[in-house]
């Protein structure tokens, strides 16, 4: 099933308290156990969308599965981002997920609601 997750930037030391302004939403496809779903991605491809959110600064894109595995692709063409061993990653409400942003940076995210 296809899952809409909001992503928000977990602890760090640029934000010691997190940030609900930095983060991404994401359109997922789900098997239900919270995994991610490559039957259920290959069906609806084009359904399965995101945008980061950063401060103000916007960005929207593509979830890809590749060979190096699940990835951010930006519709802006740039440099895609690696969701950190997303294969085996349960996506739910108050799990956390690390993401290689295009900076070359990882940066954990807690995944606040799943919907």
């Amino acid at each position: 099933m296809l899952r809409r997750v909001r992503l928000e930037l977990a602890r760090c030391h640029d934000f010691p308290a997190g940030s609900a302004a930095h983060g991404y939403e994401l359109t997922l496809p789900l098997a239900t156990d919270g995994t991610l779903d490559r039957e259920l991605w290959h069906k609806h491809r084009s359904e399965t969308r995101f945008r980061r959110f950063w401060g103000d600064d916007e960005a929207i894109g593509q979830v890809a599965h590749r060979r190096q595995g699940w990835a951010l692709v930006f519709d802006d063409g740039g440099e895609a981002e690696a969701i950190f061993k997303a294969e085996s990653h349960h996506f739910g409400a108050g799990d956390y997920v690390s993401i290689k942003e295009r900076d070359g940076v990882t940066r954990t995210f807690h995944i606040v609601s799943v919907v």
